[in-house]
């Protein structure tokens, strides 16, 4: 609220009496503590050592050897809705958030779109004299709101960040990331031949952010939002970080979890009667339907370990190891920004609050995945097709995931993984809150239930901050979470009463001890949601829902049954929907233009994000640049959409003109041209004529044909993705290949040299390339 004026003014400023406080910048009250809050992402109960995983986190467990860790912590089951819940302290539909901002869709509760009468913590610390950072990945901004043309105010500056840099999508490629700073991309600052990785600039960004302000104003405190990739795919890392783990995880997904669950029962996680959950809890895939016959998704079961073969175990041996070294390496980076803050004398008055978005990801399927685009594609990878790239695991070269097995181990010793709302798996998270100079507890457990939307209530209540009534302009929406600030101090201290959960299909609800869920897997597609199995286990007793309590305690479930369906009312948590994640993501959404026939991209412009660019999928295509050739050693992209996981490039290497076609990483497609690059004006075209469909994997087949001005100049069949290249990053680009390489002929970002591109167009209308053969002559006759 503004203050008042008390000075006196006067004709002559000689008799006026001045007041600054009017117009003072917002100030915090003195000894204001730091905020610092660190989200993982896909990271398992059972991953790291801190929570009795074999993952070695030193960062981590210096953290919780300065503060308490929460063994009954919980998240949504998945990153946006968790991320919106952990900023704002309300349920992820009231939110708007009912699944990532890539599968918004036209409903209350799922636009992905934050009301602005749900507060940001950013926005009200940043009122109230707060510096605020954010770091790393955001996932809060609708995806088809990522692009240039875009309204920013659902971007991190948009809602109470002075800074930001990191990606705005739910992953990014480690090595090559699609990089914002601030309001604009950026490329990253070194390619990794010369040393790169993500969770290094992104430590080093949060080390200057805050040392930027603090020369200036040592007293003044900040919030900082760091969210590295790890542990989400791609599980990106060096040979030398990952191999640190080599041999470690031969045993098996099945038998380390047993060495898992002694350590959480030794650190005082869990009580010592915890049993472990079975491998397929509902048994065999082929043995589960829906409740129209539907079948339980292939994805999300898990191959016993002494099924496999020789080479089987050494492929998934080696994943877990490479994602071991990922979050190991993660880890390494976010010690250095504690070293930063103790060397500053700023670590022991800074709240530490530390997270996992969701549990481990099964994503990679029952056999893992080189390529995990694979799954957004609803391709299932092959065993065969993962060997060949068992040494390329976490490098450049890869966009690696590993297999289910590994997903249900690091969720030891709870059932499924991140996407299942109804069980602990998917929900049950680590969360560690350290605040040397204002929590006397050391190396402390708390088993309350608590969850991600009472993270803000907590911090506004360390803080000494009331929420305010109105934020911007807009009347703010009551705090759903509740404060555990009390069980800091107190470990009998109350915990939360009640929970909802609606996810991808999936029901569930949290009451005093029970959880009600429905036996219906994530995005299946099985619907018929009024036939749903309910389940219902007494959690108080039973973490690891052993016992369905359905048939003995009828009374109880329908209870609790009727408390999802009023706080479905309550917090907006209808339409159910459980659509696969292809039929999802390739939903029509608001497009800043009305979709056309023609495209037109131009060379130095920014890329253009995969939600906004040109649609190619399934269907006919002609990409057509005009280039002024100044030399025959003129070389470098003329054209790319996609990276190396997926997409297709139109190039000039060693002389010619190539077009490729990289079919999820698996398939490379290539055409050259038979006649050599000459000097003088040209428009190089690639034309996609489709014939068919693949009944395999969905996707188009037909020919490739290239052109050199109105000649052709080789041709080839060739097959085109079902879905999207990348889930983010890796977007439209002219006359460079930004962020990975859709081709091995060269490496990013290989830009056009030796002449000039005046444009790219991409027509769709299905119209053969004859017909624009007057438009190609009158290109070349321009002056």
């Amino acid at each position: 609220m503004a203050k008042d004026f008390k000075g006196v003014v006067n004709v002559d400023i000689r008799d006026s009496v001045p007041d600054w406080e009017p117009f003072l910048q917002p100030r915090a009250l003195e000894g204001a503590p730091n905020v610092l809050m660190i989200v993982w992402d896909d990271i398992g109960y059972g991953a790291m050592d801190v929570f009795g995983g074999p993952i070695e986190t030193p960062a981590m467990r210096r953290l919780a050897d300065a503060g308490v860790r929460y063994s009954n912590f919980h998240t949504t089951a998945l990153c946006s809705p968790t991320r919106s819940s952990m900023l704002t302290g309300r349920n992820a539909t009231s939110n708007n958030m009912a699944c990532i901002t890539e599968a918004s869709a036209g409903f209350p509760g799922f636009s992905a779109r934050i009301p602005f009468e749900n507060g940001l913590i950013s926005e009200v610390l940043n009122e109230r004299g707060w510096n605020t950072y954010g770091v790393g990945k955001w996932h809060l901004t609708p995806g088809e709101e990522t692009d240039l043309s875009s309204w920013k105010g659902r971007w991190p500056l948009g809602r109470g960040f002075e800074r930001f840099y990191g990606f705005l999508g739910g992953e990014t490629n480690q090595w090559y990331p699609d990089l914002v700073y601030d309001n604009h991309p950026v490329e990253p600052p070194a390619s990794p031949e010369e040393g790169y990785h993500l969770s290094a600039d992104l430590a080093d960004k949060g080390i200057e952010f805050v040392r930027d302000a603090q020369v200036v104003n040592p007293d003044k405190p900040w919030f900082m939002y760091f969210c590295p990739g790890a542990g989400h795919a791609p599980h990106h890392v060096s040979k030398e970080w990952a191999d640190k783990y080599k041999g470690r995880f031969d045993e098996g997904y099945e038998a380390i979890r047993e060495s898992i669950l002694a350590r959480q029962k030794e650190l005082g996680l869990l009580p010592d009667d915890t049993e472990l959950s079975p491998i397929n809890p509902h048994g065999e895939p082929d043995g589960i339907t829906g409740p129209d016959g539907q079948p339980w998704p292939q994805l999300d079961f898990v191959r016993p370990w002494d099924s496999l073969t020789d080479d089987e175990r050494r492929l998934f041996a080696r994943m877990a190891e490479v994602f071991a070294g990922f979050v190991s390496y993660t880890d390494a980076q976010i010690g250095r920004l504690l070293d930063f803050l103790e060397e500053s004398e700023q670590l022991d008055n800074t709240i530490v609050v530390v997270i996992s978005d969701n549990g481990s990801s099964a994503e990679g399927g029952p056999n893992g995945s080189f390529n995990e685009s694979k799954f957004f594609n609803n391709v299932p990878d092959t065993v065969e097709e993962n060997l060949k790239h068992l040494d390329e695991l976490g490098g450049p070269a890869a966009y690696n995931h590993y297999n289910s097995g590994w997903a249900w181990a690091f969720d030891t010793p709870f059932p499924y993984w991140k996407r299942f709302a109804g069980y602990e798996g998917g929900t049950a998270d680590m969360c560690v809150v350290s605040w040397p100079k204002g929590i006397s507890a050391r190396g402390e457990i708390r088993n309350q239930y608590v969850h991600a939307v009472d993270v803000v209530p907590t911090l506004y209540d360390l803080l000494e901050i009331e929420p305010p009534s109105e934020l911007k302009g807009y009347t703010q929406s009551a705090i759903e979470g509740e404060s555990f600030a009390a069980s800091l101090a107190d470990p009998g201290a109350a915990g939360r009463k009640t929970q909802f959960y609606s996810m991808l299909g999936m029901r569930a609800l949290y009451h005093e001890g029970w959880l009600a869920n429905t036996l219906h897997p994530p995005i299946s597609g099985w619907g018929s949601f009024e036939k749903d199995v309910w389940e219902l286990y007494d959690l108080s007793k039973d973490r690891s829902q052993m016992r369905n309590l359905a048939a003995e305690q009828p009374e109880r479930l329908e209870e609790l049954k009727g408390l999802w369906f009023y706080y479905a009312g309550v917090y907006r948590g209808l339409p159910l929907d459980d659509r696969s994640a292809m039929e999802v993501l390739t939903s029509p959404r608001p497009q800043p233009t009305e979709p056309r026939d023609r495209y037109v991209y131009y060379p130095h412009t920014a890329d253009v994000p995969e939600s906004v660019a040109v649609n190619i999928r399934r269907r006919s295509y002609v990409i057509a640049a005009g280039v002024q050739v100044d030399t025959p050693e003129a070389a470098g992209t003329l054209f790319a959409h996609g990276g190396v996981g997926g997409g297709h490039s139109l190039y000039v290497h060693d002389g010619y003109f190539h077009y490729v076609y990289n079919w999820l990483g698996e398939r490379i497609e290539k055409i050259t041209s038979d006649v050599e690059v000459s000097t003088g004006k040209h428009v190089v075209t690639a034309e996609f004529q489709k014939t068919g469909d693949d009944a395999s994997t969905g996707s188009a087949t037909g020919t490739l044909t290239l052109y050199v001005d109105d000649q052709e100049v080789g041709a080839g069949e060739i097959m085109t993705q079902p879905g999207m290249f990348a889930l983010t990053g890796d977007g439209l680009c002219v006359g460079r290949d930004s962020a990975s390489p859709v081709s091995a002929d060269y490496r990013s970002p290989f830009p056009f040299t030796g002449g000039t591109i005046d444009r790219v167009v991409i027509d769709v209308s299905g119209d053969h390339y004859v017909d624009h053969e007057k438009e190609v002559l009158a290109y070349l006759h321009r002056d």
